[in-house]
């Protein structure tokens, strides 16, 4: 069809990331993650990466399959306790941790994908996060400025989608994945449905098709657990 964002391979649709792109991830935990890309990422080898996503995956699932095998350099995120690899990677000086508080890692990326260069922010002030950053008052209290984050890809997991890239995200698996689809300068998107365009309800469009430019559909998601806690009887 005309306009169609549909690609029929996900090797083709990662070709073009090179080495030492920045690549913003959707997800949280292991809910929403666009496992497929990651894993096609992974077999095409792409290296030095700097990877901006709220966590790690674990050590055999998510971004943690780019971790084991070294492609990423740098990890900007908010949690990372699920990843025993993260954590010697970290400690043994090979990889590059920016460890950002979860409201400003989402308003960064927020701000980058609506052309807002920086914000100030309470959150950090008078800890190590502060260090280094050009602080402002307003009304007396003492605030952070924070830069937008603009990715040079973004990898996003949605629900739904039309062949023009219009996206719905089912519940929790939403999480950060709107925003980054905002914020790649190329976000490539995969879903677990592609419909016409006009069978949307549009005002169940999460993230508008202007934002996407290239549509996967995968198929048998494994939806996996990241961690199985049970009641003892």
């Amino acid at each position: 069809m005309k306009n169609s964002k549909v690609m029929h391979s996900f090797m083709e649709a990662i070709s073009d990331i090179e080495d030492g792109a920045t690549i913003i991830v959707g997800g949280f935990g292991l809910s929403g993650i666009p496992e497929f890309t990651i894993q096609a990422l992974k077999e095409q080898g792409t290296k030095d990466l700097t990877v901006v996503s709220n966590n790690c995956g674990v050590d055999d699932w998510g971004l943690g399959i780019l971790l084991a095998n070294k492609q990423i350099k740098k990890m900007v995120s908010s949690y990372v306790g699920e990843n025993k690899i993260f954590e010697q990677q970290f400690l043994s000086g090979e990889l590059e941790v920016e460890l950002v508080p979860q409201g400003t890692l989402a308003e960064r990326i927020r701000a980058g994908g609506a052309g807002i260069p920086g914000f100030y922010t309470a959150t950090g002030v008078g800890t190590p996060i502060a260090e280094g950053k050009e602080t402002k008052e307003f009304d007396g209290k003492t605030y952070l400025l924070e830069r937008g984050i603009v990715g040079d890809f973004a990898l996003v997991k949605a629900w739904k989608a039309d062949t023009l890239g219009n996206l719905v995200y089912r519940k929790a698996a939403r999480n950060f994945n709107p925003l980054a689809a905002m914020a790649g300068k190329i976000t490539i998107a995969e879903v677990e449905e592609i419909v016409e365009p006009g069978e949307l309800d549009p005002d169940e469009i999460h993230t508008p098709g202007i934002f996407v430019q290239r549509l996967l559909l995968g198929t048998n998601y494994q939806k996996r657990i990241e961690r199985r806690t049970v009641v003892k009887a």
